[in-house]
């Protein structure tokens, strides 16, 4: 197998996944498109891996399962991330998040739901 092949599709996957970071609004196609660029980095490793026999055995592959193992961590936070930003703006546009304002405090029942304001305390600190 030529290499040339899987390089050039992991650079069209990752140039797909900066495209999609630039471009996108969305939060969660902001997340899919950072997993593009993970999954082409992927593609390098074990591709690097099966054709320059390196001094380490199999460390391409070692190193993919790594970012693949970050990969999960950085979908569970980032997720976790969006459905705040959903609970609190009511949208997952990236756009319109504020990055020199401190959000809004929200009560947080056991439930997770949040906890209406009483009439008259809109400024009150709890």
């Amino acid at each position: 197998m030529r290499p040339v092949i899987p390089y050039v599709t992991a650079a069209l996957l990752f140039g797909l996944g900066v495209y999609g970071v630039l471009r996108r609004r969305n939060a969660v196609l902001v997340l899919m498109a950072v997993e593009l660029m993970l999954n082409a980095v992927n593609l390098v490793l074990v591709t690097a891996d099966t054709t320059v026999k390196a001094v380490l055995p199999h460390s391409g592959q070692v190193f993919a399962l790594f970012v693949i193992v970050l990969a999960a961590a950085e979908i569970g936070v980032g997720l976790a991330i969006v459905l705040q930003l959903y609970r609190l703006r009511a949208g997952v546009t990236v756009d319109d998040v504020p990055l020199d304002e401190p959000a809004p405090a929200v009560a947080v029942a056991p439930g997770g739901l949040p906890v209406p304001e009483a009439p008259g305390t809109e400024g009150a600190v709890r």
